[in-house]
């Protein structure tokens, strides 16, 4: 299975921040979307990205007044990035070999998605039902 199968199962869509946008305004933008992540871009490109886990990290280390800081002081800048022709397989390895749990999806320097790992998990889960299904089918037509 490839990243394309999973982003036709979930959609395309990416939501996306500046680098200058208050911290604040991104947590709120995570909250109402329900999402775990956002991707923040500059001139198209991809500056970095902002997770529940950065905002956590600072909001720990130095408290809340980094709610009123910019998106770029907070977010993680260095963003490994997957292809839509890449298998599940091997961005589940990048997942965990780099403690993270969302991959932009880039195409000709494009972002064209993002996979999270519930995303993963939720279409492996449903391939695993589906193979289920074909062996029941098969014992009881045998």
């Amino acid at each position: 299975m490839t990243v394309r199968a999973v982003l036709e199962s979930k959609g395309y869509n990416v939501v996306t921040v500046e680098p200058h946008a208050r911290v604040s305004a991104a947590v709120k933008l995570l909250s109402e979307r329900r999402i775990g992540a956002v991707i923040v871009m500059s001139d198209r490109r991809i500056a970095g990205i902002l997770s529940e886990r950065d905002i956590v990290r600072v909001l720990g280390e130095r408290g809340s007044a980094e709610l009123d800081e910019t998106v770029d002081a907070v977010m993680t800048r260095k963003v490994v990035t997957c292809r839509a022709s890449d298998t599940v397989a091997a961005i589940m390895e990048k997942m965990t070999d780099g403690k993270f749990r969302h991959l932009p999806v880039v195409e000709d320097n494009r972002v064209i998605g993002l996979i999270s790992i519930g995303d993963v998990v939720k279409r492996r889960v449903m391939e695993y039902e589906q193979e289920q299904e074909a062996m029941r089918d098969y014992i009881k037509t045998a």
